[in-house]
C-alpha cells in the first residue's frame, strides 16, 4: 500500500471545470449588476429633481396673488402655490430659467388642486394637492404632497 496523499490529475481537472463554472456564474451576475447600474443614478436624479420642486412649492404662500404669467421653464415670477398648476416642461432649468444641460433629458409636470384633506383626526378646509411628476424615458416618479393654509 502507498502512503502518498494528493490529487490525480483527473481530480485536479475536474475540481477546475467546477470552479470555473462557478466563477463564471457569479461573473455574469456582476456583470447584469453593472449593466443596470444607470438605472439608479436616474432615480436618484428624477427623486432629487421632485423633492426640489415640491419644496420650491410648499414654500411658496397659499393665497393668490397677481403676477405675469411666465413662459417656458421660468419659475422667477410664480409667487403662490397655485402658479405651478399646469407646468410642464422637457429639459430642467433652474428658477430663473438657465436651462441645466446635464437634465436636459427629464420631464417635469405639475398638478396642484384643491382638496379636502383629513391629516389624523383633524380635517383640513383649505388644502391643495401637489403633485409633482418626473420622467426620463419610460422611467417615471411621482411625489404627492399637500399645502394647507396655516395663516387662516
Amino acid at each position: 500500500m502507498s502512503t502518498e496523499r494528493g490529487f490525480t490529475l483527473i481530480e485536479l481537472i475536474v475540481a477546475i471545470v467546477i470552479l470555473s463554472a462557478g466563477v463564471a456564474g457569479v461573473l455574469t451576475v456582476f456583470s447584469t449588476t453593472v449593466k443596470s447600474s444607470a438605472d439608479p443614478l436616474i432615480r436618484k436624479n428624477m427623486l432629487s429633481i421632485a423633492e426640489q420642486i415640491m419644496e420650491e412649492i410648499v414654500l411658496k404662500p397659499y393665497a393668490p396673488a397677481a403676477n405675469t404669467a411666465p413662459t417656458g421653464c421660468v419659475r422667477v415670477l410664480f409667487n403662490d402655490v397655485s402658479d405651478y398648476n399646469g407646468h410642464d416642461v422637457t429639459g430642467m432649468c433652474d428658477a430663473d430659467g438657465n436651462a441645466i444641460p446635464s437634465l436636459a433629458a427629464y420631464r417635469l409636470q405639475v398638478s396642484v388642486t384643491d382638496d379636502l384633506a383629513t391629516f389624523g383626526a383633524v380635517a383640513v378646509t383649505q388644502a391643495k394637492r401637489i403633485t409633482v411628476t418626473v420622467t426620463k424615458g419610460t422611467e417615471s416618479l411621482q411625489l404627492i404632497g399637500w399645502r394647507t393654509n396655516y395663516a387662516s
